[in-house]
């Protein structure tokens, strides 16, 4: 009996890789294969003139959604770290975060707020946005996004602290299950002195400055 193959999947806290065996069965079929296996099951014609090209769409489609697998904080921070003694929080708010719930691969969609105190060291401001999709753009839970958020800028910058507040909505709440059309998620992630009540008041406060859901 030969050996089970494995593929590498980056650790979702951002450090090494870690293996995951992949199936035996599911290595005979490549993922156009298993889409076309998947309409059958559903009781389509794979063949028919709209569904023949929809297994390499959908292909294409979920590498792009979950690209975050192949992406590096690392890699995307490089060159992108300031010595600076500015020492008031900064925020950036308002991100707008799209990411694939883990348990039905449906969409959620919405908005991250995300601020530090510096400690000596600031980020280039566009990385932030980018650190937010490199965890969205993954099979996720919205709990676990904000805490990897939280936790990769804390490594890579190491200040005085991390705030994250993430707003979603959840397709899998709205047009399956409870169908709840106006329910939405919010999850934060306090690392540092955000975990002080002066520090963390004034970040959920600028944070929720606005009621764009709304």
């Amino acid at each position: 009996m030969g050996k089970q193959k494995s593929s590498a999947q980056s650790d979702p806290a951002g450090g090494e890789s870690k293996v995951v065996p992949i199936p035996s069965a599911a290595r005979e079929l490549s993922m156009q294969q298993l889409v076309h296996r998947m309409l059958e099951f559903l009781g389509e014609d794979p063949e028919r003139e709209g569904l023949v090209r929809t297994p390499a769409r959908v292909e294409s489609s979920l590498r792009w959604l979950t690209r975050g697998y192949g992406e590096s904080v690392d890699e995307l921070v490089r060159g992108a770290v300031f010595e600076e003694e500015h020492e008031s929080m900064v925020l950036v708010r308002d991100i707008e975060i799209y990411s694939m719930c883990e348990h039905h691969m449906l969409p959620f969609f919405g908005k991250a707020h995300v601020a530090y105190l510096p400690n000596g060291r600031i980020i280039g401001l566009s990385k932030i946005p980018r650190i937010v999709d490199v965890y969205a753009r993954r099979l996720q839970v919205q709990e676990r996004l904000t805490d990897q958020v939280a936790d990769a800028l804390m490594r890579v910058l190491r200040p005085h602290g991390v705030g994250v507040v993430i707003e979603a909505y959840h397709l899998c709440m709205m047009m399956r299950g409870v169908e709840k059309q106006n329910s939405k998620t919010v999850t934060s992630a306090l690392r540092g002195n955000f975990l002080d009540g002066t520090t963390r008041d004034e970040f959920l406060r600028l944070a929720h400055g606005g009621n764009w859901l709304e």
